[in-house]
């Protein structure tokens, strides 16, 4: 398959492009910047110039090609309500240009979409279309292409990791270098689900192989680890003291993070692993954070 993939260059869509291209796939990855297409040209994909801000600048990538993965999201959490409202932009141009055909469209979403209710695990067949995260703008724009005929799948993230980044948490560890210390709201039970990156990126491309019609996909590995837990890690890790916090102090302390940090979304992966035979072998969440270097 020619496959147009957003995000080429970001995280998780560089770890995609050897997965695609190791599997016999093209891959045409957009970027918008020089060093970008130099970059995807060294690992072997084709450069494609766009932008989010510009959705029309996308269509091309995906008319000329036989099916798009989309990983690209603008990560400015200042503005996270207006970036996802975008991301749902960027979706409605990309199945506009693959309306008519049966070519798929695999966007991307958080696991959280799939939590009937908080504390619950999340599953692949639930889509609580009430959920407060402003990123279910993303699978609300996925849902009006299905009802119009597009092929479209979603794979729902975790937080996915590796030493370098790990979702949500890597903002976390810039806080508590910043206050001095790690902290969690109350017991810290509230549970986060996670996935290495190398896990992730082969589900998107199992994915996309199977192109199933409004199908979703948890890409969990770890169904929740606890925030005490996580922060203990990043404790160790900085070399700080480790605190609860109650819930009046949280917006203190985690600032925009606040509204995430007692959140208790755990998610689970059952039906993903069994219907595309993806089994996660990545290290774990907590052992990633042990081994990277905080200096």
């Amino acid at each position: 398959m020619r496959i147009f993939l957003t995000g080429a260059t970001g995280f998780i869509g560089s770890a995609i492009v050897p997965e695609l291209i190791s599997a016999g796939h093209e891959v045409v990855g957009l970027t918008r910047s020089d060093d970008g297409a130099r970059a995807l040209e060294a690992a072997g994909a084709t450069a494609y110039f766009g932008t989010l801000e510009e959705p029309d600048s996308l269509r091309r990538g995906a008319l000329e090609s036989d099916g798009v993965i989309h990983t690209a999201f603008d990560h400015d959490f200042s503005h996270f309500v207006a970036n996802c409202e975008k991301d749902g932009r960027v979706i409605a141009a990309l199945g506009d240009a693959l309306e008519g055909s049966d070519r798929p469209l695999l966007i991307t979403s958080g696991t959280g979409m799939g939590n009937a209710e908080f504390g619950e695990l999340a599953s692949e067949d639930v889509f609580n279309t009430s959920h407060p995260n402003p990123r279910i703008a993303s699978e609300l724009a996925g849902q009006k292409l299905l009802e119009k005929g597009v092929n479209i799948s979603v794979v729902r993230l975790p937080q996915v990791h590796d030493t370098r980044k790990q979702g949500l948490i890597t903002p976390l560890i810039e806080i508590a270098r910043d206050k001095g210390f790690a902290a969690y709201l109350g017991e810290g039970r509230n549970r986060w689900p996670a996935g290495h990156v190398s896990d992730v990126a082969r589900l998107y491309r199992l994915a996309a192989e199977r192109a199933e019609r409004g199908a979703r996909y948890n890409a969990v590995a770890e169904e929740g680890i606890d925030a005490r837990t996580i922060a203990e890690a990043l404790g160790r890790g900085l070399g700080i003291p480790v605190k609860s916090l109650t819930a009046e102090e949280a917006p203190g302390y985690f600032g925009w993070m606040a509204m995430f940090a007692g959140m208790d979304f755990p998610a689970s992966s059952a039906r993903t692993r069994e219907k595309l035979d993806w089994h996660p072998s990545g290290p774990g969440l907590i052992a990633d954070l042990d081994a990277m270097n905080y200096n």
